[in-house]
């Protein structure tokens, strides 16, 4: 369903900023509010910070985008797709990667069994080091 019928389907309009912080989201993958303004800048210079918070939290509410927190400091929102994932984040160079669900399938039934734990798969963040942070020869 395409944003504009999204929102009149809830009694709002389209606007250019929602449009633009929408695409911004996609563009990006994985960013932060500040990110996010930065790249709607270049296209609206007149749309401030405010206004992205404020229509990242409509975009989630709309279930179009969600957040996870992959460090301390501010959340990275990305698009709602398809197929769940997990983020594996790096300490060294900060790169963001996707972990297929799948991967977390024996931790998601184990979690369940053991303690009837449902594990939000969208907001699980695994840090450590990638393959090209990790010197040679050291073990995992």
């Amino acid at each position: 369903m395409e944003l504009a019928e999204v929102l009149r389907a809830r009694g709002l309009r389209l606007t250019a900023p929602r449009q633009f912080v929408l695409e911004a989201v996609y563009r990006l993958r994985h960013a932060t509010p500040d990110q996010i303004h930065a790249d709607v800048a270049e296209r609206a210079a007149g749309v401030n910070i405010t206004t992205v918070y404020r229509t990242l939290e409509l975009l989630e509410d709309l279930e179009l985008i969600t957040h996870a927190h992959l460090s301390h400091g501010a959340p990275t929102y990305h698009p709602v797709g398809d197929l769940a994932h997990a983020h594996l984040v790096c300490r060294g160079c900060g790169a963001v990667e996707e972990l297929p669900e799948r991967a977390l399938v024996g931790l998601v039934g184990e979690l369940r069994e053991t303690r009837g734990f449902r594990l939000d798969i969208g907001h699980v963040a695994l840090f450590g080091l990638c393959g090209s942070c990790t010197p040679e020869g050291e073990p995992c």
